[in-house]
């Protein structure tokens, strides 16, 4: 890791974010891996969250995820500042947007680094910063009649 925001193979930001979007369609594992595979990563490490049928204990029968229009604008926001914090080779982020399933896959992140610690540390940040600062909304229903707006920032 360089401090003028080079990564491990010594290219900026930009060279490292292979895949981002928001999307209304099904998302692949095997397209975000693919897409941070690098010829110098001894670690790639991919996190899957999908659509369980609870939440707090309440059984959900439908789910929905909405995007403010500047939410692929501030995904890659973030992970700007995540190749810029992690010696990574490479970056990939999607999330799913409209009606979703229980089971379906709503968010997929991928980095890989050359040692295992470093692309999950980095996977990790992605994630975490990905709900923290993205603007994407869920609204479940609940068996009992009831909903929610859940807050992805």
């Amino acid at each position: 890791m360089t401090h003028d925001g080079e990564n491990a193979d010594g290219a900026g930001p930009d060279g490292v974010i292979r895949l981002t979007g928001v999307r209304d369609t099904p998302l692949s594992i095997d397209e975000a891996y693919a897409a941070v595979r690098a010829p110098g990563a001894g670690g790639i490490a991919v996190f899957a969250g999908t659509v369980r049928d609870h939440d707090h204990a309440r059984a959900v029968t439908a789910l929905a995820y909405s995007a403010h229009p500047t939410a692929e604008q501030q995904l890659r926001a973030v992970m700007e500042k995540v190749a810029a914090d992690h010696p990574v080779h490479g970056l990939a982020a999607v999330h799913r947007v409209g009606d979703l399933r229980i089971g379906d896959i709503a968010v997929i992140v991928a980095a890989s680094a050359a040692h295992r610690a470093e692309a999950f540390a980095a996977a990790r940040h992605l994630i975490d910063d990905l709900k923290a600062h993205v603007p994407i909304w869920k609204h479940q229903t609940f068996t009992d009649g009831g909903d929610e707006w859940v807050g992805a920032c």
